[in-house]
C-alpha cells in the first residue's frame, strides 16, 4: 500500500542536494534544523507508473491522479471490422446483467446482451506490399481471434521482446534508480520464507554462537518449521531482538577490539533486511565508497587510490580514521537518515530493535544509547548509510564549490584517504571536516589522521628543502611508498604489507603452532598451508614479494621450533629432513594480483559512456561542476 504523508514524519529537502546544485540548506548536510521538516513530494505527479503500481512502495505517488477505470483503454477502440485496438469489454449495467440469470449458454452468441463483445477476428495491422490483385497466399496476413480475458493487462513482458522479466527487488532497484527522492513505504513483503532460507545459508557455519547459544548446525535441524515460525513472528510484529554477546579480539597495535555477536535468528532476519535495503541504497551510494558493498572489495579501493594518485595532480595526502566510529553512531541521526528513503514503519522498527537491543557481557545486560555492535550483519550497511549522508555527500559538495585543484577520495568503511593538489585546500578541508563530524558526534583519531607530502614531486621537493624521504601512509593493510620503477626510473607507488600487521600475524601463527605441536604432522602441515595460501591471496600484490618471503620464512622457522619441542627425539630433526615437509605442504611465493592500473581499467574502461561520472569512476576533479549521478 501507499502511505499518505504524516505531519510528524521526518522529511528533508533533498538530501542529495550537493549533486548538481550545491545548495546547503538540507538538514542532512548541515546538521542544523531546516525549519519546516515536512515537504510534500511530487505534488504534481501523474498516475502511478507500472513500476510503482506493481510494487506499491512509492510514497511519491500518493498525490497522483486516480487511475482510470479498467474498462477504459489508452488505445483507440476500433469499431466495425477491426478490433485491433482495445480488447476490453465495457462493463454492462446491473439491469442488463441481472435481467435473465436463467438463460442457458448454448452458443457463442448467447451473451449478446453484453455490449462490446464480438467474435470478429483481429485484423492484422501490417498490410501486404503488393496490390490486392497480385496477392499470393504466402503474402496474405491472416487475422486471428480475440484473446480471452484481459490480454492488455499482463503484468510480465512477452518473451518475444527479449526483455528480462523483473523480479520484486529488481523493480525496487529500478524505482530507486529512476527517482533519487522516492521513499519506499512497503518493503516488508519482500522478506519471505525463501529469503530467510537464503539468508540462513549465507551465514558462516563455523561462527561463534550468540547469547542464545544456538549454532548453525543446531538450527538446521527442523529448519523449515523454525523459519516459518520466525517469518510469522516478523510479519506479526512479535519478533524480539536479543542482546548481542560481547567479545574481544586483539588488534594489530596490541589493543582489544570489542565485537557484538548477535543471536542466530537475529543474523537471519538482519541478512534478509540487508538484501532488501541493498536494492535501494546501492543506487544511492557514491563511487568512492568501497567498504562492505556487493561486487566491491578492499583491492578495488586499493586500485582506486593507486590510479588516483598516479593519474591526477596529487601532492598532499590526507590519511584519516574516525575514532570509535561504530561505538559513537547516533541513533537519532541514524533514524533520520534511514527515513530519507525508507518509509516502511515495520522495517524502521526492526532497525530500532537491533540498535536498542543492548549488549550482554559476563551475564550482565547494558543498554546501548549510541553506537551499533561491530560484528553484526546489519552494522556495515548502517555504517555506510550514516557516512553517506555525513561524509560522502558533503565531500561531493565541498570539492565542487571550495576547490580549484584536483581532489581524489576513497573510503572503505570508516577509513578514508584523500589526495589534494594544494596544501592550503587540504588544511582547510581538514578544519571543515572536524567541524562537520562534531555536529554528528564523531571525531577524527588524533594519531591515525595525518596530512603528508606524497606524490610525483614529493621526493624532489623534500630534497630541495633538505628533508628526508617522503612519508608513507597505511591503508587497508598496505604501506604506500613513493618509489621509482626499475626499468626507466619513473615515479610509481610501491605497496608493502604493513610491518605491524605482519608481525602480529606471525605471532598469532607461532602461538597456535606451539599449542598444537603434539598434533599429527600431516594435520599441522595442511592447516599451515591453508593459512599461508589465505595470506598470499590478499597480500600477493606486485612489488610485495620481499614481504611475502619474509612471512614465509618466519612461519617456517616457527614450525621447525614447534616440531623440535615435541619431545627429546624431536630435537634431532635436521633442516634437511624438515625441508621435505616444507616442500610438501607449504606453497611458494607468487604474485597473484595484477597491477592496479590493469585491473582498474579493465573494470572501469575509459571509453565507457559514463566513465567521468564519480559513481562509476573514483571521485576526482577540481572546481568544475560534476554531472549528477545516473
Amino acid at each position: 500500500m501507499q502511505e499518505p504523508h504524516r505531519e510528524n514524519l521526518a522529511n528533508y529537502s533533498d538530501p542529495e542536494s550537493c549533486i548538481g546544485r550545491g545548495n546547503a540548506d538540507s538538514e542532512a548536510l548541515t546538521g542544523e534544523s531546516a525549519g519546516t521538516d515536512i515537504e510534500l513530494r511530487n505534488t504534481s505527479s501523474e498516475g502511478p507508473t507500472s513500476l510503482c503500481c506493481a510494487e506499491g512502495h512509492s510514497e511519491a505517488d500518493v498525490t497522483g491522479k486516480p487511475a482510470s477505470p479498467l474498462a477504459q483503454s489508452e488505445t483507440r477502440s476500433m469499431h466495425g471490422h477491426s478490433l485491433r485496438g482495445s480488447r476490453e469489454i465495457p462493463e454492462a449495467s446491473e439491469a442488463v446483467i441481472f435481467s435473465d440469470r436463467s438463460e442457458k449458454v448454448t452458443s457463442q452468441t448467447s451473451g449478446w446482451k453484453g455490449p462490446g463483445k464480438s467474435d470478429d477476428c483481429i485484423v492484422p495491422e501490417k498490410l501486404s506490399n503488393k496490390s490486392v490483385q497480385y496477392l499470393t497466399l504466402a503474402e496474405v496476413a491472416e487475422g486471428r481471434r480475440s484473446a480471452k480475458g484481459n490480454a492488455a493487462g499482463t503484468a510480465t513482458l512477452r518473451t518475444q521482446s527479449r526483455d528480462r522479466v523483473l523480479t520484486g527487488l529488481d523493480r525496487v532497484r529500478a524505482a530507486a534508480r529512476k527517482d533519487k527522492r522516492k521513499r519506499f513505504t512497503a518493503l516488508m513483503h519482500h522478506i519471505t520464507l525463501d529469503s530467510l532460507r537464503e539468508s540462513f545459508m549465507h551465514l558462516q557455519r563455523g561462527a561463534s554462537p550468540g547469547i542464545d547459544g544456538v549454532t548453525w548446525q543446531q538450527y538446521s535441524q527442523g529448519l523449515e518449521n523454525r523459519l516459518r515460525d520466525l517469518l510469522e513472528r516478523v510479519h506479526r510484529g512479535t519478533y524480539r531482538a536479543q542482546p548481542s554477546k560481547r567479545a574481544y579480539i586483539p588488534k594489530a597495535d596490541g589493543k582489544l577490539r570489542p565485537l557484538g555477536i548477535a543471536a542466530l535468528e537475529d543474523k537471519i532476519v538482519q541478512q534478509a533486511v540487508v538484501t532488501v535495503l541493498n536494492a535501494v541504497y546501492e543506487e544511492d551510494f557514491l563511487g568512492f565508497s568501497y567498504g562492505f558493498r556487493p561486487g566491491r572489495s578492499a583491492h578495488n579501493a586499493l586500485d582506486a587510490i593507486w590510479n588516483g594518485i598516479m593519474g591526477k595532480k596529487v601532492n598532499w595526502v590526507l590519511d584519516a580514521d574516525i575514532c570509535g566510529f561504530f561505538d559513537n553512531i547516533s541513533h537519532e541521526w541514524m533514524q533520520k537518515f534511514v527515513e530519507h528513503r525508507i518509509a516502511d514503519s515495520r522495517i524502521n522498527r526492526l532497525i530500532q530493535k537491533w540498535l536498542r537491543a543492548g549488549v550482554s557481557e559476563d551475564g550482565e545486560w547494558s543498554k546501548t544509547i549510541v553506537g551499533t555492535p561491530q560484528g553484526s550483519v546489519i552494522s556495515p550497511l548502517l555504517a555506510n548509510v550514516f557516512l553517506h549522508y555525513v561524509f560522502d555527500l558533503w565531500v561531493q559538495q565541498w570539492r565542487s564549490q571550495r576547490t580549484q585543484g584536483d581532489i581524489i577520495v576513497v573510503r572503505y568503511a570508516d577509513d578514508f584517504v584523500m589526495g589534494f593538489q594544494h596544501r592550503g585546500e587540504a588544511e582547510q578541508f581538514l578544519t571543515d571536516l572536524r567541524n562537520r563530524f562534531a555536529k554528528f558526534g564523531l571525531s577524527l583519531h588524533p594519531d591515525k589522521t595525518r596530512l603528508i607530502e606524497f606524490g610525483r614531486y614529493a621526493a624532489d621537493n623534500r630534497r630541495k628543502k633538505g628533508l628526508g624521504k617522503p612519508e608513507t601512509f597505511n591503508f587497508l593493510g598496505f604501506t604506500h611508498v613513493c618509489g621509482v620503477t626499475h626499468l626507466n626510473r619513473k615515479f610509481t607507488i610501491l605497496r608493502y604489507t604493513t610491518a605491524k600487521r605482519l608481525r602480529a600475524r606471525v605471532k598469532q601463527v607461532t602461538q597456535t603452532l606451539m599449542q598444537h605441536r603434539h598434533d599429527p604432522v600431516q594435520e599441522t602441515g595442511k592447516w599451515l598451508g591453508r593459512v599461508m595460501r589465505g595470506y598470499f591471496a590478499y597480500h600477493a600484490v606486485p612489488n610485495n614479494a620481499r614481504r611475502l618471503n619474509m612471512f614465509r620464512t618466519l612461519v617456517i622457522r616457527a614450525w621447525l621450533r614447534a616440531l623440535r619441542r615435541r619431545s627429546q627425539r624431536g630435537r634431532r630433526l635436521t633442516w634437511e629432513r624438515f625441508v621435505c615437509l616444507v616442500e610438501k605442504y607449504l606453497p611458494k611465493v607468487s604474485i597473484l594480483h595484477p597491477y592496479p592500473s590493469e585491473r582498474f581499467l579493465a573494470k572501469y574502461p575509459k571509453q565507457e559512456p559514463y566513465a567521468v561520472v564519480p559513481h562509476v569512476r573514483i571521485c576526482t576533479g577540481g572546481g568544475r561542476q560534476l554531472p549528477s549521478l545516473p
